[in-house]
C-alpha cells in the first residue's frame, strides 16, 4: 500500500501535486534543486490552499498544519530511499530528465514506481534508464491539480500490467480519474493541445486578433473554461516551447515548428503567469 510518495521539482505542477497528494492523507516528501526553490513551494502551497479550502469540501475539513506537516521539504535525495512511489515534474528538457532518474536509480528500492509527469518526452526512453523498467509509466497531470480530474496515464514499452494498475489505483486514491493512452510523442492532450496554442500564437502574430479576442473565441464559441493563451500562460511559455520543440524533433513534421513570436517571448523573459507577463498581465 503507497503511503509515502516523492514529488521531484517544487515548481507550479510539483508543488500543486504536492499538495494535493497531502489532502488526501499521504506522505510527501518534495524536492528540489535549492533552498529557494523549496521556499517558494512551501509559500505557494499554503496560498493554495487558502484557496483550496473555498471551493473543495475535504479541503475545508483541513488546517494549515494537517497539510503542511505531512509534506517533507527538502534539496536532498535522502528521504527518497522510503517512498514508495516517485512523481517526477521536472521541466521538459532531457539532460534534466536524464540526470533525475540516474540519480533516484542510486536511491530508491527495487519495489520503487516511477511516474513521469511530461507532456511530450517518450516513457520508453526515461525507462531505458532505470534497474526496473517496467515499473516507470507517465502521468500527465492537469493544470492547476487539485481542481483537475483527468491524469493522462502512460503506458512506455516495458510497462506492466502490474504497474499500469498500481498507478490507476493510486490517482483513483485522491479522485483522479485515469485515461490510458500508448506512449507516442506528445500522447494525445499535448499532441493535439500544443499545436491548437501554437496556432493561437500564429493568430496574434499575424494580427489576425489580440490575445483576448482569440481567448474569448474558445471560451464562449466552443466553450472551454480557459482560452488557449490563458494555458500557455498558466503552463509556462518555456514549457510550450520546449514541447513544441520535442514534437517538431520527434515527428520531423513543420506542423509543429514554434511560432517565432513565442521564441521572441520566451527570450524576453515573458513566461506567463510565473513571470507576471505572458500574453496577459499578472499581480503577485
Amino acid at each position: 500500500m503507497i503511503q509515502t510518495v516523492g514529488v521531484v521539482g517544487a515548481g507550479v505542477m510539483g508543488s500543486d501535486v504536492a499538495l494535493d497528494l497531502a489532502c488526501y492523507g499521504y506522505e510527501v516528501v518534495l524536492k528540489d534543486i535549492s533552498e529557494d526553490a523549496v521556499r517558494r513551494a512551501k509559500e505557494k502551497i499554503r496560498t493554495d490552499f487558502r484557496l483550496l479550502k473555498m471551493v473543495k469540501p475535504r479541503a475545508k475539513q483541513l488546517t494549515m498544519e494537517d497539510v503542511i506537516d505531512r509534506i517533507t521539504f527538502t534539496t536532498s535525495y535522502e528521504d527518497f530511499e522510503r517512498v514508495q512511489f516517485v512523481i517526477e515534474n521536472v521541466t521538459e528538457d532531457w539532460e534534466q530528465k536524464k540526470t533525475v532518474y540516474t540519480e533516484l536509480a542510486e536511491v530508491c528500492g527495487m519495489q520503487t514506481y516511477y511516474a513521469v509527469n511530461t507532456s511530450c518526452i517518450s516513457i520508453t526512453k526515461v525507462a531505458a534508464l532505470m534497474p526496473r523498467p517496467d515499473n516507470v509509466i507517465g502521468m500527465h497531470f492537469m493544470n492547476p491539480v487539485p481542481m483537475k480530474e483527468l491524469v493522462e496515464v502512460i503506458r512506455g514499452e516495458h510497462t506492466s500490467d502490474e504497474t499500469v494498475a498500481c498507478g490507476e489505483q493510486f490517482l483513483k486514491s485522491f479522485d483522479k480519474v485515469p485515461v490510458v493512452v500508448n506512449d507516442f510523442p506528445g500522447f494525445v492532450t499535448n499532441r493535439v493541445l500544443m499545436l491548437t496554442i501554437n496556432e493561437c500564437v500564429w493568430a496574434v502574430q499575424d494580427r489576425v486578433a489580440e490575445p483576448q479576442d482569440v481567448d474569448k473565441i474558445f471560451r464562449l464559441g466552443f466553450g472551454h473554461k480557459m482560452g488557449p493563451l490563458a494555458t500557455c500562460d498558466l503552463i509556462g511559455l518555456d514549457t510550450i516551447l520546449n514541447s513544441l520543440l520535442v514534437l517538431y524533433d520527434s515527428y520531423k513534421d513543420p506542423k509543429f515548428r514554434p511560432c517565432p513570436l513565442l521564441v521572441k517571448m520566451v527570450d524576453a523573459g515573458y513566461l506567463g503567469k510565473k513571470s507576471g507577463k505572458g500574453f496577459f498581465e499578472y499581480s503577485f
